[in-house]
């Protein structure tokens, strides 16, 4: 599913350095995608959380992570966006979801 919002992504806003990451089990990692988006020319790197909540992940994990890339890429900006938490549209998508559980 990861890679499909990355593919939307693209699509959607025309920004062709999108790099899917993973924070454990499988790859590619953090590090991974910052040096894949460096690679490809990104002089700035946002890692974007898909979480909803301003958790552990959110608070200690990623930027330990990002910290880490930082040392991989020297002269690049790295930095972490908010979760996607209660932003207005995230409500939207809920509201359409419970529309669409109430048709079947």
């Amino acid at each position: 599913m990861l890679e499909l919002v990355v593919e939307m992504f693209r699509k959607k806003t025309g920004n062709e350095i999108v790099e899917p990451a993973h924070m454990e089990i499988t790859r590619p990692t953090i590090q991974e995608a910052v040096c894949r988006c460096v690679d490809q020319g990104a002089q700035k790197v946002v890692v974007t959380p898909f979480f909803l909540a301003n958790g552990r992940h959110i608070h200690d994990d990623i930027p330990a992570m990002v910290n880490e890339a930082r040392k991989l890429v020297p002269g690049v900006e790295c930095v972490v966006a908010d979760p996607l938490g209660t932003d207005p549209l995230v409500i939207d998508v809920l509201s359409k979801r419970v529309l669409q559980a109430l048709d079947q």
